[in-house]
């Protein structure tokens, strides 16, 4: 699959929905991370952290969900809407959901984080159980929807949900137009794919790079072999990282990493519990383990990603269980 077979979100695609979306989701602020030097990284470089964990349901999903629900007409909101999602994504079905009076039903894997489902509870959205494949997912949405004609709202593979997470490279770039660098994470590709079309378009010198877990490094595979390559779930399902592991990118995702990011790097489990504490030591932001992998690249992987004098890390998402969140904190370094 090549970037030209797919469409590709344009600017004026990313600035109306950056303009629709107000209602529901916030701008979230750079944040400065004075990391220590002996990260690598000496004087005259900077790291800003896009702390996504502070928008309302904690993570960059609603973004995308708002752009598309927001579209629906009077009729498809009467008929409820559906998506397949881990965790974030659901919540911000849910979340957009219940702003337009929409019925949202989620289909969770059953290894889902408790944090997740009991949000996503919390925010009026029926939740249906299946195994822990995202195809299990997929394939009982389709079911239900056939069922009961719900409206699908996909967690990454949609022009209109790219172009709602993209608001989120827009943003950096009407914040810190001179960035050299920016690191995004990637599962599906949604984040990343969004989040490069609108750098790219706006500072085509600007470099752009995917990060994720190397337990479930599918995206890193397919953008070395120029095709799409699937992961089983029980591999995927390894990492810490639950917002990661989805099985393989997204057909039109993979269209835009072709044509805008530079590289994606992966990273181990012990750096991306590490850059979790290095983010709350030093930011007081919260980051999940999905959030923190591309910091996690910044400060470990700095030999893998091109020279800047300013670089911005997406924290995706905030929403870590709390014990897990006091053993990473608490644990010793090795």
């Amino acid at each position: 699959m090549t970037a030209g077979t797919q469409n590709l979100v344009s600017l004026d695609a990313i600035r109306a929905a950056a303009v629709r979306i107000v209602p529901i989701a916030m701008k979230t602020p750079l944040v400065r991370a004075a990391f220590p030097s002996t990260s690598g990284h000496g004087f005259g470089r900077e790291i800003w952290l896009k702390a996504e964990s502070l928008q309302p349901i904690g993570a960059f999903k609603i973004r995308g969900a708002a752009n598309k629900i927001l579209q629906l007409s009077a009729q498809e909101i009467a008929r409820g809407v559906i998506t397949y999602s881990s965790g974030n994504h659901a919540q911000g079905v849910a979340y957009a959901a219940r702003e337009v009076g929409a019925k949202a039903v989620i289909v969770m894997p059953s290894n889902a984080p408790a944090i997740k489902r009991a949000a996503t509870l919390a925010l009026g959205a029926e939740i249906v159980d299946v195994g822990v494949a995202s195809s299990e997912r997929l394939a009982k949405a389709e079911e239900l929807v056939r069922e009961h004609g719900y409206v699908v709202i996909p967690p990454y593979d949609d022009e209109q949900i790219i172009a709602g997470q993209a608001t989120c490279g827009l943003e950096i770039m009407e914040a810190l137009p001179d960035v050299d660098l920016v690191v995004s994470p990637v599962s599906g590709g949604g984040l990343l794919s969004g989040v490069a079309a609108a750098v790219k378009q706006l500072s085509p010198k600007a470099r752009v790079f995917g990060v994720e877990p190397e337990l479930a490094a599918d995206a890193a595979e397919s953008f070395r072999a120029g095709k799409i390559v699937t992961w089983p779930a029980e591999m995927t399902s390894r990492t810490i990282a639950d917002g990661l592991r989805t099985q393989s990118v997204g057909v039109r995702n993979f269209a835009h990493l072709q044509a805008f990011v530079d590289g994606v790097v992966t990273v181990t489990e012990a750096e991306i519990r590490a850059a979790m504490r290095a983010i709350v030591a030093v930011t007081r932001l919260v980051p999940e383990p999905s959030g923190a992998v591309s910091t996690a690249a910044l400060l470990f992987h700095a030999h893998e990603l091109p020279a800047y004098k300013k670089a911005v890390a997406v924290v995706s998402g905030g929403n870590v269980d709390p014990a897990m969140l006091a053993e990473v904190l608490t644990e010793n370094e090795s």
